[in-house]
């Protein structure tokens, strides 16, 4: 075992040691935030039960909680009461500056620890703020306050709105709240983190689950439990609805004061604005501060809460029925405000969220972050960072990639977006023209990806491939998020109007863009607009369409098959010589060989699993050995044991390209004589109660070749070739290094070596080599096999005439109940005509399946089937 594999082991199982120790002493002594002890001598508790059928929206939690609070009286007689609640996360401890001063001025204070904070319970079912309101309702009845006027601090100030309503609602079932007092306060969803409901509580169960992954994995043995504010802070978010709070200031008619500070980065200067629209008896009290108020200035709040209090006492305070004509209008028919632009800790979230999504798409991101700087929620120099930045950071992971990832690049996933032909080509280019190529790939499509990751492999000087990659980010950055920001201002400002249409006229204009800069990028260049020319061929030429794409009418019609014979699974039975449900899925190709008359086959032989050496040796003697009539050597054809449409399969030609074939298949191969000459994929079946079959379908198939003028190389010849350029990225993976070579005037090269549709090879009608020898000679080979009714072989011969005069045929490969009639890809079928003549081949499947039936050959259980399906999808 490689030395860096045996650390990496040693260190995993390290790992897992001292996380199962964590888990065990945090479990003894006593884990996941038990009721904490009494801190504070000034500290009382409470035990509250909440009951939870009041108001009927509070889930219950349906048990016991410790409130801790504390209590400031003043010298003398107490006035009012004043409830002071505190923000996420917080404490009471958030008022030791400002409640004495209050109680010094003749107010009772209570201030508690809201439940998951301070010295109450940790652990509660529900950490919203409309828990926390009942949370507190409990608490005042306990201490029989019948009246009181409530502060919310922050987040608090969401909980005392939902108090205030559950007053109103109800005011026999819980203290009387006389006035609301915002403090630096939430309110409406709109002004709130990035405006949307959906969107911050994704933000916010993203912070959650970070939180109670490190809480989890990372071993602290209950350090992190001693503490359980930071999951209780990351719950009263991600648990509450801001949406309701509108509702809630709308309807609140009693009087209000709203202190808040204009540099408030947390929550922004705009939301109290809104409040004081909405609510058009309320007073604003501005102040040249931030958000922590309580703790910076607390003696400049004493005043305005004092009098307000006092003036709410003496009834000399405004209510909604005193409010003025202009501000009831206001309130009426004001629209809400959108977010202002961000500061603070919203603007960090959206460069963290543009920094991420760079690595989905950086155009499209770039020109998201330019319409949000043409709408004003984000400033152009923070937007550019943020795009740039995660640019930069993830063209360094490609990078890393090529330089520390070197043993996985040929390994799935990084195998599924990093060709070896593309990493090769990069490779090339470096060494033409240098770091140069850094600077054009990114204006270049497709080559971004492999040229860095060529870069690190080719261990390119980390600094050096820094200052060349800045370079094309800080030029193509802010040009991209200029584009969009000029674009976007004239549309945007247009919709303005129309607060209903603006949403969509961002994404609208959005989508516009990318599509502009995607087709721009393509049509820059010849290649580019040839690629534009192939995707169109694909998309109107349904041969090339993905088999998701296709088969759905077909996938449709079986079923209707199976409610008519009244078995989803009959077609299996079609071939009880076929394992695997009659060549369904899964089935073994040396199984179904080793049935067939060896004389009929090109010699082959299979390969078990084992050491790669060894099996290397077993393919070379394959190669030198004896099989007449074919000489020994190389080319040999190398195959899974398992797989379909051409899964896998090689044609290998030296000896040095069968040991990365062995990596990539680990499982049994076939190594087979390679035949030359032409093939036809001939589908045969047997009717049941026939005494000899019939050929159902003749496929001519045709290996592509381009012819060479001496001066373009290989990869411009597939790009010009009228069908070619609808296949140019598999016949470029297929060509390998030889794409970049130049073929001679009038050379012919052939793209493929398989006569696979999915990889290249045209498919044609070859009913026209239809004859009573061909007939003969597959009738031959189909009634070797005992229990074989229905399916394809693939044939190669000499020539043409070999297949017409039924001589010196060789079986390849014979194919189950699954397999097509692929001569329906003759661009002279039309789709409707391609899909009836599978609806037809897929009657006889279970026709033949009935019969078979009939004669005592029992079709597979669902289950069975289903199996089969998962044990082919977890082959390696």
């Amino acid at each position: 075992m490689p030395r860096r594999r045996r650390w990496g082991r040693a260190l995993l199982i390290a790992y897992a040691i001292l996380l199962a120790l964590s888990h065990l002493v945090r479990l003894v002594g006593g884990r996941f935030g038990d009721d904490p002890p009494t801190t504070l001598p000034s500290l009382q508790v409470q035990e509250i039960r909440v009951a939870g059928d009041d108001p009927p929206a509070f889930e219950a939690t349906g048990r016991t909680v410790r409130l801790a609070y504390r209590e400031w009286l003043p010298d003398g007689e107490p006035g009012a009461t004043l409830l002071l609640v505190h923000g996420s996360p917080g404490s009471s401890g958030n008022f030791d500056r400002l409640a004495p001063r209050l109680a010094e001025q003749g107010l009772r204070v209570i201030a508690p620890d809201l439940p998951g904070f301070g010295d109450s319970s940790a652990q509660v079912d529900d950490y919203s703020i409309l828990a926390h309101a009942e949370y507190c309702r409990e608490l005042l009845l306990t201490l029989g306050v019948e009246r009181v006027h409530a502060l919310g601090f922050s987040l608090g100030g969401g909980v005392v709105l939902h108090l205030a309503d559950h007053s109103a609602a109800d005011s026999a079932a819980g203290p009387e709240v006389e006035s609301l007092i915002l403090l630096a306060a939430i309110g409406v969803q709109e002004l709130e983190l990035l405006g949307n409901f959906a969107i911050n509580r994704a933000i916010h169960g993203a912070q959650l689950g970070l939180f109670q992954t490190i809480q989890e994995l990372v071993p602290h043995f209950g350090v992190l439990d001693r503490s359980h504010t930071h999951l209780s802070y990351a719950r009263n978010f991600y648990d509450s609805d801001q949406r309701p709070l509108r509702g809630l200031l709308e309807a609140w008619d009693e009087p209000m004061l709203i202190l808040h500070g204009d540099g408030d980065v947390l929550v922004p200067y705009a939301a109290a604005l809104e409040h004081e629209r909405i609510v058009p008896q309320s007073e604003l009290v501005t102040y040249d501060a931030n958000h922590f108020m309580p703790f910076s200035m607390p003696e400049a709040l004493v005043e305005p809460i004092v009098s307000f209090v006092e003036g709410v006492e003496g009834g000399d305070t405004t209510t909604r029925a005193d409010a003025t004509p202009e501000r009831l209008r206001l309130a009426a028919e004001g629209e809400p405000q959108r977010l202002p632009r961000a500061t603070g800790p919203t603007l960090l979230v959206w460069i963290l969220l543009l920094m991420v999504a760079t690595l989905v798409s950086e155009d499209l991101t770039c020109l998201a972050a330019g319409l949000l700087v043409a709408y004003g929620s984000l400033g152009f120099a923070p937007a550019v960072f943020a795009c740039g930045a995660g640019i930069f950071l993830g063209d360094l992971g490609l990078y890393a990639i090529g330089r520390l990832g070197r043993p996985f690049i040929g390994k799935a996933p990084l195998r599924w977006f990093i060709k070896p032909a593309d990493l090769k080509r990069s490779q090339q280019w470096f060494e033409e023209r240098g770091a140069l190529v850094i600077l054009l790939s990114r204006f270049v499509p497709g080559t971004r990806l492999p040229t860095y990751v060529g870069a690190g492999l080719l261990s390119m000087n980390p600094l050096t491939f820094s200052i060349y990659l800045l370079i094309p980010v800080a030029l193509w950055t802010p040009l991209l998020v200029s584009l969009a920001r000029v674009a976007g201002e004239p549309i945007l400002g247009f919709f303005e109007t129309f607060e209903e249409w603006a949403l969509p006229a961002m994404v609208g204009t959005l989508v516009a863009l990318w599509i502009t800069l995607l087709l721009g990028r393509k049509l820059a260049s010849w290649e580019g607009r040839r690629r534009l020319v192939g995707g169109w061929r694909r998309l109107t030429h349904w041969e090339f369409w993905p088999r998701w794409a296709f088969y759905p009418p077909v996938v449709l019609y079986v079923a209707w098959l199976a409610l008519r014979h009244r078995s989803l699974t009959l077609f299996t039975a079609a071939n009880p010589g076929i394992p695997a449900g009659g060549g369904f899925v899964g089935e073994s190709k040396s199984t179904i060989l080793r049935g067939l008359d060896p004389g009929a086959v090109a010699p082959w032989t299979r390969i078990e699993p084992g050491d790669v050496n060894h099996r290397r040796d077993a393919v070379l003697a394959f190669v030198d050995g004896t099989d007449a009539p074919f000489e020994p050597g190389f080319p040999v054809v190398l195959k899974p044991d398992v797989g379909e449409r051409g899964d896998g399969v090689a044609v290998v030609r030296r000896g040095e390209d069968i040991v990365p074939f062995l990596d990539r298949t680990p499982g049994p191969i076939i190594a087979q004589r390679f035949v030359a000459g032409a093939e036809l994929g001939v589908f045969w079946l047997r009717r049941p109660g026939a005494f000899r079959g019939e050929i159902f379908s003749i496929t001519d198939k045709i290996r592509p070749s381009l012819t060479g003028d001496g001066t373009s190389t290989l990869r411009r010849l597939i790009f010009a070739d009228r069908r070619a350029v609808a296949l140019a990225d598999t016949y470029l993976e297929a060509l390998g290094d030889r794409a970049e070579s130049v073929p001679a005037e009038g050379e012919s090269v052939q793209l493929v070596d398989l006569g696979t549709h999915c990889r290249g090879a045209v498919f044609l009608d070859g009913e026209t080599y239809r004859t009573p020898e061909l007939e003969a000679a597959v009738e031959a080979a189909a009634s070797s096999l005992d229990g074989f009714h229905f399916g394809r072989f693939d044939l190669r011969a000499p020539s043409y005439d070999h297949f017409r005069r039924g001589e010196d045929i060789w079986v390849l490969e014979l194919n189950g109940v699954s397999s097509e009639a692929t001569h329906i890809y003759d661009p002279k079928h039309g789709l409707f005509e391609a899909w009836g003549i599978l609806f037809r081949q897929w009657r006889l499947a279970f026709a033949i399946g009935a019969g078979n039936r009939d004669a005592g050959h029992a079709p597979l259980t669902l289950g069975h089937v289903m199996k089969l399906l998962r044990a082919y999808g977890a082959r390696p």
